[in-house]
């Protein structure tokens, strides 16, 4: 009868601790998992605070054109529409114009479908045929401010227009340098737009001869 008892002591003392030695486990790998992720987690918010805060892109066109007239181009935020890649992208996007039609204080703001985003543009300073700045304020997709530029530089018969784009970048601005090719992405379309700008430019002395030729023409028959 002892014996009896000792067997059924032994086995009624083992039956608990299966189950304590199985949620243990359980937990320990629980434990290693979320640790797992904390540590990739901080991993990943480093090598976003290592990225540089401060960020530029810029891209040149030469046209064959005084400087006035691709100066005029920026400088008048009505002139935007024959050539900005933005607009190109939401024909539908909402526009209004605020302050002067031109120069310093004009603003322009849009608002467009997720490509275009919204926001507004202020023109900060305008040095006639030299120089534009211009503060741009995002609210979609991100809210976000950085300070676009176009430099105007005569080269023999042809002017140099350079439009950059610079600023810093908080943490999420960081976040998004690190996973796409911001200057690629805003660079391709800052050639696009000054693509379109000079054909715009190159165009308008062939337009004005020909509306000369025209009116000589109606002279003539008069």
């Amino acid at each position: 009868m002892s014996a009896d008892r000792t067997e059924t002591g032994a086995t009624s003392a083992a039956g608990p601790d299966k189950p304590a030695a199985c949620c243990g486990g359980k937990l320990s790998v629980l434990k290693k998992i979320f640790l797992g992720l904390i540590l990739v987690v901080a991993a990943l918010a480093a090598m976003i605070a290592m990225q540089p805060s401060d960020y530029r892109i810029e891209r040149s066109a030469a046209m064959s054109a005084p400087a006035s007239a691709p100066f005029e181009q920026v400088n008048d935020f009505h002139n935007w529409e024959a050539w900005s890649p933005w607009l190109e992208a939401d024909p539908e996007a909402k526009v209004t114009f605020e302050g002067p039609p031109s120069g310093a204080s004009a603003i322009y703001r849009w608002e467009g479908n997720d490509q275009v985003g919204s926001g507004s543009m202020t023109l900060l300073e305008s040095r006639p045929n030299e120089l534009i700045r211009i503060q741009l304020e995002f609210l979609k997709p991100f809210p976000n401010a950085c300070t676009a530029q176009f430099t105007f530089e005569p080269e023999g018969d042809q002017t140099v227009v350079t439009w950059s784009m610079f600023g810093k970048n908080g943490f999420t601005g960081k976040a998004i340098h690190l996973v796409m090719n911001m200057d690629k992405m805003i660079g391709d379309q800052f050639d696009k737009g000054l693509a379109k700008m000079k054909t715009v430019v190159e165009g308008e002395p062939k337009q004005e001869a020909a509306a000369e030729k025209e009116a000589e023409s109606a002279g003539d028959v008069q």
